[in-house]
């Protein structure tokens, strides 16, 4: 079965993968990346963003692009889970994919596929379209025992 929620996160995380943001650990592989973008180690820090406590870098330049690509996948998966009005489709391959990927089939504990979607207990139940997805795929994982 084809799982459209696993499709988009690949498709995203692949879009991730090719933006042009770089990842130092050490001064060399800082110096590395540096160089590689063309720019001095010493003398460029001011045309470039650290991207939190990630180890992760980018160019001012680049940060448009960067920002627009994050915020397309937000938009992107929002409106997905907006277009599925019983909860059986997209919102169901997403708790599915989720609770398969917290090994939610050994844990039965939900509480980290709710955190990675950014949901609450209390917000999925309130809902009854995610409510509906989350039993459905519940169920079938507790089937396959």
């Amino acid at each position: 079965m084809k799982n459209r929620y696993a499709e988009l996160r690949q498709r995203q995380r692949q879009e991730v993968n090719a933006l042009p943001i770089g990842f130092a650990f050490s001064d060399r592989q800082f110096e590395e990346m540096m160089r590689g973008w063309g720019l001095d180690p010493e003398k460029d820090l001011d045309k470039i963003y650290k991207a939190g406590n990630t180890g992760g870098f980018f160019k001012k330049s680049d940060a448009q692009l960067i920002r627009d690509t994050f915020s397309r996948h937000e938009k992107e998966l929002r409106d997905a889970i907006a277009e599925d009005e019983t909860g059986e489709g997209f919102i169901y391959e997403m708790f599915l994919d989720e609770l398969d990927n917290h090994e939610y089939g050994y844990t039965r504990d939900t509480e980290d596929t709710l955190y990675a979607l950014g949901y609450t207990a209390d917000e999925v139940l309130g809902n009854p379209r995610l409510k509906r997805g989350i039993e459905k795929a519940v169920t079938e994982i507790c089937g396959r025992d």
